[in-house]
């Protein structure tokens, strides 16, 4: 296992066929105000791949390839936000979409704990430190704890979302799922819009 951090864009051919974890570090919670830092990628197959915008250079051709590459699945957790703030920065679509956040609310209806270390210790039954969640992505000097905090959040992501796939057929909640999976771009496009809390469904 090894993780690589790049400036600016991903090399060619790092990957191999398949499905790609993503996440996303940022400076913030709001995309209109706080800028993308750092995009996590991951195959499956053992390496992670960290991305670090620090100049404001957003072009990252060989990063956007491989976001909006239709034959790849994209699996996130919380996919509502990662693909918003892509969006906002990158300008991409980062598509097909499987959030196990979602997956997780549909078929873990036996709890209200949703987050990413509650989702793996449960499925996969691995345990992440979130201790640097919270640090400071713009820094100049990325830390290695903050390199394997960004690594870990996609490093599990195939294999959480392999056990939450089989249990979405199980339940006969596959069809529903993937109907909130194909919805999220354009929920993104919502918050992205304006209507970041607004349920536009409702009668009021």
């Amino acid at each position: 296992m090894t993780i690589y951090l790049h400036e600016g864009d991903l090399p060619r051919d790092v990957f191999a066929p398949g499905p790609i974890a993503i996440d996303s570090e940022t400076m913030g919670l709001n995309p209109h105000r706080d800028r993308l830092c750092l995009v996590q990628l991951a195959d499956g197959q053992g390496d992670e791949h960290l991305v670090r915008f620090s100049g404001g250079d957003y072009s990252a051709p060989v990063l956007k390839s491989v976001l909006t590459d239709p034959s790849r699945l994209k699996i996130y957790h919380f996919a509502r936000f990662d693909l918003a703030v892509i969006k906002a920065y990158l300008g991409v679509t980062a598509g097909p979409v499987f959030c196990t956040k979602i997956a997780s609310k549909l078929i873990r209806t036996y709890t209200d704990r949703h987050g990413l270390k509650d989702v793996l210790r449960e499925t996969i039954g691995v345990d992440v430190s979130k201790a640097q969640q919270s640090s400071d992505w713009g820094a100049d000097v990325l830390s290695e704890a903050q390199k394997d905090y960004a690594a870990s959040d996609v490093r599990y992501l195939h294999r959480a979302q392999a056990v939450l796939a089989e249990r979405l057929a199980r339940e006969g909640r596959t069809e529903m799922a993937q109907a909130c999976f194909d919805f999220l771009p354009w929920r993104a496009e919502l918050d992205l819009a304006g209507w970041p809390e607004s349920d536009i469904f409702a009668h009021m």
